[in-house]
């Protein structure tokens, strides 16, 4: 379908609700789009057209929100060439937007085959990085049922259609009222299951007695508690759901369990957590996690991991990576919505700062970092410490990162304390598969370089790095 001639259109109503999603001002958005704030509110009440440019402006800097908006495919097709064009991995950056603009307008079929074009190298390069991860850490490309399901959600982009929406129509019965008791009042009331404390001596923190009775450890924290009680509902609202996707997901036994306990933990957060009502609040105080677990009584983890999932079409979130790294420095969670691709194996990398949340329980750090492709990314990280129910088992430690692009940074409150004009931490996924020749930290070369060792002069690493093109 040819792309028209005339790029002017009068869809300020679009603008308005992505200006009132993200909660800007108009003065605001319009220092965003350079432009005044009177021509704003004649686009807004639709006094004026978008031209061009204005529209370009607006796939730059609210990519996510106006797509969802406006899912005409001349924009979507814009706001991926205007990706294309800005990533500096792959030579000078096009900062011009008219000329953007222009070809598109001009030679559309050349701008969609950019876009694919783009599109195939970033998944060819995604794909190389796991292959090289994973036949550099294990000599081989068999993966165990773990990391099936972990691929699985990763290619479901950590958001599971038919689970969140059936969620979010049983929390929308929910009365007013605290939500423990509003989800053990159904659990007896539809399943005939009541919930009990957990008998003394027993390790477990959750274990259900199919003659009709839920017993938890109370000693877990509050937040703890109700998520194993919206766990066992989840498991009973959804169990033929769950298996039918956990069957279509895995070709082994146990990856279907394993599966399978997943999507009903994912099914819990969504419970807890519906979808709109989740997003707008998130929204509303820009990401704040605190604020955020404080009003759906959910733990600092479980509401990060949410925040992760908003990939809704229609209805997305800002795109963030979230993972947890435990005092080892094994990435237990991952997922990215982002450009940042995590190791599939082994550790993250020693500069970012989720390594040092880790031994400072409690205390919320932040971190502008920059990736070798040269996208940078705010990034928090929290130690966390759940804590056991005996002197004699150690409690758990380890840290949640979260994060997004800087282009993001005015969504995400925890970019206030950064100074997104000064230098960023240079940053990898893991030393395996970091091209960068002059790091500090590096702990073993890159798989696909060749070492150069000089007898006469060593620098921080023993070896000089000579990457193979």
């Amino acid at each position: 379908m040819p792309v028209p001639q005339s790029r002017r259109s009068f869809d300020g109503y679009r603008v308005r609700a992505v200006r009132k999603q993200l909660g800007l001002s108009q003065a605001e958005m319009a220092r965003a789009l350079a432009i005044s704030v009177s021509y704003l509110s004649q686009i807004e009440s639709g006094d004026r057209p978008i031209t061009g440019n204005v529209l370009a402006a607006l796939a730059t800097h609210y990519p996510h929100d106006w797509s969802a908006i406006d899912p005409s495919e001349t924009e979507t097709l814009l706001s991926d060439v205007v990706d294309a064009c800005s990533d500096p991995s792959v030579g000078d950056v096009v900062g011009d937007l008219s000329d953007i603009e222009r070809v598109i307008r001009q030679h559309p079929l050349i701008a969609r085959r950019l876009a694919a074009l783009y599109a195939t190298q970033r998944a060819n390069l995604a794909q190389l990085r796991a292959l090289d991860d994973q036949v550099g850490a294990e000599g081989s490309a068999r993966r165990l049922p773990w990391e099936e399901v972990r691929d699985w959600f990763h290619a479901q982009q950590n958001y599971i259609d038919e689970i969140d929406r059936a969620a979010e129509r049983i929390a929308a019965e929910f009365a007013d009222g605290p939500a423990l008791q509003q989800i053990e009042a159904r659990l007896l009331d539809r399943f005939g299951v009541r919930v009990a404390p957990i008998a003394k001596g027993d390790s477990a923190i959750r274990a259900f007695d199919p003659a009709g009775v839920l017993h938890v450890d109370p000693s877990q924290p509050a937040e703890s508690i109700l998520f194993s009680v919206a766990y066992q509902l989840a498991r009973l609202e959804f169990g033929d759901l769950v298996a039918s996707i956990a069957a279509r997901g895995s070709q082994t036994s146990v990856g279907r369990q394993l599966l399978g306990a997943g999507i009903t933990n994912y099914a819990a957060g969504a419970l807890l957590m519906p979808y709109l009502a989740f997003r707008q609040a998130a929204r509303e105080c820009r990401h704040d996690v605190d604020q955020l677990r404080l009003q759906f009584g959910t733990s600092f983890e479980q509401t990060c991991h949410r925040l992760s999932t908003l990939q809704r079409p229609g209805a997305l979130g800002i795109p963030v990576f979230f993972c947890r790294v435990d005092m080892a420095g094994n990435i237990t969670k991952r997922h990215s919505a982002t450009r940042l691709e995590f190791a599939r194996f082994g550790g993250a990398c020693p500069l970012w700062v989720v390594h040092e949340a880790v031994a400072i329980p409690d205390r919320i750090l932040v971190q502008l970092a920059e990736t070798p492709d040269s996208v940078r990314y705010v990034s928090m990280a929290k130690g966390l410490v759940k804590p056991s129910n005996s002197y004699t088992r150690a409690p758990r430690r380890y840290a949640v990162a979260l994060g997004c692009e800087e282009r993001y940074a005015s969504a995400f409150v925890y970019a206030d304390g950064l100074r997104t004009d000064s230098s960023a931490t240079p940053i990898g996924s893991s030393c395996r598969v970091c091209p960068r020749a002059d790091c500090d930290q590096r702990a073993f070369p890159p798989a696909a370089s060749d070492l150069h060792i000089d007898p006469d002069r060593r620098g921080r690493i023993p070896y000089e790095l000579r990457t193979t093109p």
